[in-house]
């Protein structure tokens, strides 16, 4: 038995609209699918359009990191120590060292690249944020489903659990974490420890939040009449849960988790601000603005790039993914 809004009979809006020539002249009129009636809503919101188009310029960025260096920077790790004056340690020149060799400057003491470490930047800060999604993703949506559709004692038990993770302090417990952590790990060394610690416990703290949306929908969808139906059937709980529930969730799944992405990487640059995030040399936007702190007063700009990139980041998935929760609703009139 397949839920209705994957029934291929039902994927049709009634109130499609009809090309009257097309109509008037015995024309075949075609329904629309619910992935084009949510892509034409998403292509009418321009301001959402406008953040996918900067989210994946940000990920072919962070993909193709080494190539743009390579073609418009600097090693990320390479002192240019002539760039800087010698008697304070501060770019030469107007802006933090701003030219055609150095697009963004360079930074204070050190001479490296600002440009080229906000690129290698953008790989941590994406792939802590993406990563921590997922593991997020898959427990929330694994424990929110079976709390809703089983109840009882089962939903009471994940839901306290939930509960406890909600109130649980996330930033002083990857502190303590990390401050104790070896530098070799299950094969891991450096910054790879780290970074392997940042998802997991990101992610781990994350799941209640979408566990709870996961299990509200799962209460309202079980009672559903094609889940009794697939039930008369003789499907099974794990039919019903991955067959017939789960294909009805991806919608508000996918929709908060480009909502947690954002968030994701405001932790990750926090962390990495307190110093508990990757470690140096290794770039990264926060610790970046943790290095700034010293300097600000009389250099300015190397605080405004990293936390400028930190804003239009977070805004454009923020702007793409309330696009993208208005195409996939229903109900919604847009």
């Amino acid at each position: 038995m397949t839920a209705p809004l994957h029934d291929t009979t039902a994927e049709t809006e009634p109130t499609a609209p009809v090309d009257a020539a097309a109509s008037g002249a015995g024309g075949k009129v075609e329904g629309r699918s619910l992935k084009q009636i949510a892509w034409n809503r998403l292509k009418r919101d321009k301001v959402a359009l406008t953040g996918g188009i900067v989210v994946v310029f940000l990920v072919l960025v962070a993909v193709f990191a080494p190539l743009i260096v390579s073609l418009l920077g600097h090693p990320p790790n390479q002192f240019h120590q002539d760039k800087l004056d010698p008697l304070t340690n501060l770019p030469s020149g107007s802006l933090g060292g701003v030219s055609g060799d150095f697009l963004f400057g360079v930074e204070p003491n050190k001479g490296r690249d600002v440009f080229s470490r906000i690129v290698y930047g953008a790989r941590i800060s994406l792939l802590v944020a993406f990563l921590a999604a997922i593991v997020a993703v898959a427990l929330g949506t694994l424990f929110g489903i079976i709390a809703g559709y089983f109840g009882g004692w089962v939903d009471a038990l994940i839901s306290r659990v939930m509960d406890v993770l909600l109130s649980f302090p996330q930033l002083l417990f990857i502190i303590s974490l990390v401050s104790v952590l070896p530098d070799d790990l299950l094969g891991l060394t450096g910054s790879g420890v780290r970074i392997a610690v940042l998802v997991m416990v990101i992610g781990f703290f994350g799941w209640p939040y979408i566990g709870r949306i996961v299990r509200g929908q799962t209460l309202s969808l079980r009672e559903r009449e094609y889940v009794e139906a697939a039930r008369s059937l003789g499907g099974g709980s794990r039919h019903v849960l991955f067959k017939e529930l789960l294909p009805n969730l991806v919608a508000p799944i996918v929709v908060y988790m480009t909502l947690m992405i954002p968030t994701n990487i405001l932790t990750e640059a926090a962390l990495s601000f307190l110093g508990a995030g990757v470690r140096p040399p290794t770039a990264s936007w926060g610790g970046m603005l943790r290095d700034a702190l010293e300097t600000y007063e009389h250099d300015p700009m190397f605080m405004v790039f990293p936390g400028v990139t930190i804003f239009i980041t977070v805004l454009a998935f923020n702007l793409f993914g309330d696009g993208l929760r208005d195409a996939l609703d229903p109900k919604g009139t847009r």
